[in-house]
């Protein structure tokens, strides 16, 4: 029988495992662990940004697309003749292809902005853990990660924010774009898109706006300073601060040499001091035009983020005589303000001041100023609608209205005149005496009824412009009369085309509205040339009929001329912003000058046009009853037969007893003819249709301290 082996054999729990080193720790081995899960999660992390990195770059668009995509949006503004004004928004300047664009300009911005461009896949692991560093040694960020390509990603692709999401999203497109496109292309795409300052993306753009010429001509030096704009473009602006751009170029031209892109001596040559800026135009007058018309989209084109072309009615050649002639008119330390329209109120040029650049507030649309004289064409035409007519007599002496006393320029006074002449020599005791006789508050609806949209006061010396109103406004009310009675509103857009050509807006015109009849108008006309021909206005003639008033107020503070010709209405403003006076500013003298050179020039080339001033009033036109239906009710008033202003509505109240002031006896109001304006006595009907030859002198009520014209 075999012998048992009773003996114990080992335990091979007991025995150190062959693939352990001997002594290795629990914690030894939980650390392997960790490793090669990490590990496995890293691969299949890689494997997942290498999917969406490949799937990514296939629905990456092509080459060509990207360099048609830009970035907001490009407002291309046009004058009539279709040349261009201004761009506004991005400007991109022109493609340059990277065999054009200048090798400095390349190595500026690779060495500033991306070092080891040419040597990573689009994200940079070596510059990320640089910028790690120092963000630990200095406790804030110096540096960014971003290569070229992440920041051609975002500034394509994305946006600014700072949110790990979107850097992840960056970094994913980066890798796309280099999968995708050569260095080459990548490099020229981010050249000419990346941003600069001022509007300017791309070297082109940023070329032509800081040195006046094109990208492919950047020497060292520009290079340099373009290469600085993109880290801050509105603080290193060299229109902003030259001395800031030329600093932070020395920068760009010291890494450049740490780089090995310029050797000492090349970058010690670099005179960046003596690099020329493109100097700032001054004037550039179009752009208050511009400032005008742009806001207007809003309304035209409200939601629309497309690029557009706007069709203006700017012409160039008004608009460059008109800031001619206030450049050479104004007075010294003064400001000067032109509007022009044609006769269907299309803006033909518009000065808003004398040099854009210097001041942009433009004084033509929303300055108020007091128009002086230029006012009393309102009471003119309320007095014309009322009845009187231009051979009328009224007598200019010395009135006095509800304490208030006008008085003329010089204190003299021409006694008994016709309505023509008093108009033409702007004799302000008789506007004071028409104004008191409509009644104030009829002078403010005509004003209101041709276009003025400031505030108006209905105190006396409102007659003599007491009341602030606009530039554009006032030439409004002046095209109106020309226009014989109809509303004319000024224009600036003829039409808005995107960038295929169709038309996503065009000008109508304006319904046709009567404000007052065309004999007023006439009447009106007939007026204001007499005040150009023989009165306050003789500077403005220029050769051809004119019409027009001169308007000058207190102390010289503001100095006006309105007026038309061939069609065409302008209006001039001068005096200075602060509201201090002017030596010698009349509106006969600069403003009629202006006028006269600004008309010579733009009635050139059009007929010559005789004013229709003969137009008569048909004899049933003057009944009061059919008179009054021409004017709001509301807004009219009535002549009792005392000659005093009957207010709307007071004629349905009762009446105190009224007697004829020449017989005595009681008047008594026709029953039939209830509710309506007392009956006019025979004098007042013989003055309105002209029966008596030789009319009496109208009522006289006061008048204002201020100059006649």
């Amino acid at each position: 029988m075999a012998r048992r082996d009773t003996s114990r054999r080992p335990d091979r729990r007991d025995e150190p495992r062959r693939d352990e080193p001997k002594g290795q720790s629990f914690l030894g081995r939980w650390l392997r662990r960790i490793a090669v899960w990490s590990g496995a999660v890293l691969l299949l992390a890689a494997l997942g940004v290498g999917a969406a990195v490949l799937v990514t770059a296939r629905s990456l668009p092509g080459f060509e697309r990207l360099k048609s995509t830009q970035t907001g949006q490009t407002i291309v503004v046009r004058a009539a003749d279709g040349s261009e004004i201004v761009t506004l928004g991005p400007s991109y300047g022109k493609w340059i292809p990277i065999e054009r664009i200048p090798r400095a300009m390349q190595d500026a911005m690779i060495s500033v902005e991306d070092r080891r461009f040419r040597d990573h896949w689009g994200v940079d692991p070596i510059g990320i853990a640089r910028s790690v560093m120092v963000r630990f040694e200095r406790g804030h960020w110096r540096q960014g990660g971003s290569t070229i390509t992440q920041q051609l990603a975002r500034n394509i692709f994305l946006n600014n924010s700072r949110t790990f999401d979107r850097k992840i999203r960056e970094a994913v497109l980066a890798l796309a774009l280099e999968t995708r496109f050569s260095k080459g292309q990548i490099l020229e795409l981010y050249l000419n898109k990346v941003y600069f300052g001022g509007g300017a993306y791309g070297v082109d753009s940023a070329a032509r706006k800081f040195f006046g010429h094109s990208g492919e001509q950047l020497s060292l030096g520009e290079a340099a300073i373009i290469a600085g704009l993109v880290k801050a473009p509105s603080h290193y602006s060299p229109t902003a601060d030259a001395q800031a751009a030329v600093d932070r170029a020395a920068v760009v031209v010291q890494t450049m040499q740490d780089a090995g892109a310029l050797t000492p001596a090349e970058a010690a040559a670099v005179d960046l001091k003596g690099v020329k800026l493109a100097k700032e135009q001054g004037q550039n007058s179009a752009r208050y035009f511009t400032d005008w018309v742009l806001p207007q989209l809003d309304l035209l084109l409200p939601d629309n983020d497309q690029p557009i072309e706007v069709w203006t009615t700017l012409d160039p050649a008004a608009q460059h005589a008109a800031t001619d002639a206030i450049q050479t008119h104004v007075p010294k330390d003064a400001q000067g303000a032109l509007v022009s329209v044609d006769r269907d109120g299309a803006v033909l040029a518009m000065i808003g001041g004398t040099d854009y650049v210097t001041s942009n507030y433009n004084r033509a649309t929303n300055a108020v100023r007091q128009p002086g004289s230029a006012w009393k064409l309102f009471v003119y035409l309320a007095a014309l609608e009322r009845g009187y007519k231009p051979e009328d007599k009224v007598r200019d002496e010395p009135v006095t209205i509800q304490g208030w006393s006008p008085r003329n320029s010089g204190g003299t006074y021409a006694g008994e005149i016709d309505v023509r002449t008093a108009f033409a020599y702007s004799k302000n005791t008789v506007a004071a005496q028409l104004g008191s006789e409509v009644g104030f508050p009829a002078v403010a609806s005509m004003a209101r009824r041709f276009g003025i949209t400031t505030p108006i006061n209905t105190l006396p010396s409102m007659v003599l412009g007491s009341s602030d109103v606009r530039v554009i406004d006032m030439v409004r009310a002046f095209a109106e009369v020309q226009a014989k009675g109809r509303v004319v509103m000024p224009y600036g857009i003829r039409k808005i085309t995107n960038n295929d050509g169709e038309v996503l807006y065009s000008h109508k015109p304006d319904p046709a509205q009567q404000l007052v009849p065309e004999y007023v108008a006439a009447q009106m006309t007939d007026l204001m040339q007499t005040a150009v021909n023989i009165g306050t206005g003789r500077a403005a003639q220029i050769g051809r009929p004119v019409a027009g008033k001169t308007g000058t107020t207190s102390s010289n503070k503001d100095g006006w001329f309105l007026g038309f010709s061939s069609g065409i209405t302008t209006g001039v403003w001068m005096g200075r912003d602060d509201a201090h006076a002017v030596p010698g500013l009349q509106g006969g003298t600069a403003p009629a000058r202006a006028f006269a050179t600004y008309m010579k020039a733009v009635t050139a080339k059009r007929p010559v046009e005789q004013f229709d001033t003969q137009l008569q009033l048909p004899q049933w036109q003057l009944e009061p009853d059919d008179e009054a239906r021409q004017a709001n009710p509301n807004d009219y008033f009535f002549v009792d037969p005392n000659g005093d202003i009957v207010q709307p509505g007071a004629r349905s109240q009762p009446q105190a007893e009224q007697r004829d002031p020449v017989t005595g006896e009681v008047i008594v109001p026709d029953a039939g003819n209830a509710p309506g304006p007392a009956a006019a006595n025979d004098d007042f009907l013989d003055r309105a249709t002209g029966r008596q030859g030789q009319p009496a002198p109208r009522t006289r009520p006061q008048g204002a301290t201020q100059h006649p014209n």
